[in-house]
């Protein structure tokens, strides 16, 4: 998987050190571990999905993370890119929709020894306000729109990625926060599950 994330052009150090550390086929189900290293998206179940590491890792590079960084995650799913999150800022928050997944995610992380994240059941449209600002946020489902809460929780000269779209094509945002709104590239085009909630997509 590292060697093929080199193949496509991802070429941060400290990203594959990353990826080559976190065991991948300890946050999807046994059944799926023997695909755990490929290149597709896997199911989590309950309509979720652990997205293809090309897409995390791009993701992960427009955002410049570095130690000591800030970092909001929207979407926990497996907890799989939570574990990178912590390796490369040190730690990590992050919220997940649905209940059976945020218990799932925590028995992932103890199982690969992550202690380094913190992570809270709710809305993720809404973001963690009483932890913002935020130097870093990833969104790992689609929004209709870039949230505007999410924005918002960006400290100055912060980073959001997000995919952005309808529901089956979109593209990925990079955003920086500035004092009078937001800089916006788009990047890599891509398919993710929706983003449910007040400022994402109708359940």
């Amino acid at each position: 998987m590292v060697a093929e994330l080199g193949r496509r052009g991802i070429d941060d150090a400290a990203l594959l050190a990353a990826f080559a550390a976190v065991p991948r086929h300890l946050f999807v189900d046994e059944a799926l571990s023997a695909r755990a290293y490929g290149e597709g998206s896997l199911p989590i179940g309950h309509g979720q999905t652990l997205s293809q590491p090309f897409i995390v890792a791009r993701m992960l590079v427009r955002l410049g993370l570095r130690p000591g960084d800030k970092v909001l995650e929207i979407g926990t799913g497996s907890g799989y890119q939570s574990a990178l999150l912590a390796r490369l800022a040190g730690f990590a928050w992050t919220v997940e929709r649905i209940e059976a997944l945020a218990e799932r995610a925590r028995d992932n992380w103890r199982r690969a020894g992550v202690r380094e994240v913190r992570l809270r059941v709710g809305d993720g449209t809404q973001g963690w306000a009483v932890e913002a600002p935020f130097d870093a946020i990833v969104v790992s489902a689609a929004a209709p729109v870039v949230p505007p809460t999410l924005l918002a929780q960006l400290r100055p000269g912060g980073r959001m990625a997000i995919p952005v779209g309808g529901a089956f094509a979109q593209s990925v945002r990079v955003l920086e926060r500035t004092e009078s709104g937001a800089r916006v590239e788009e990047d890599e085009a891509c398919r993710f599950v929706r983003l449910i909630g007040v400022e994402g997509f109708a359940e």
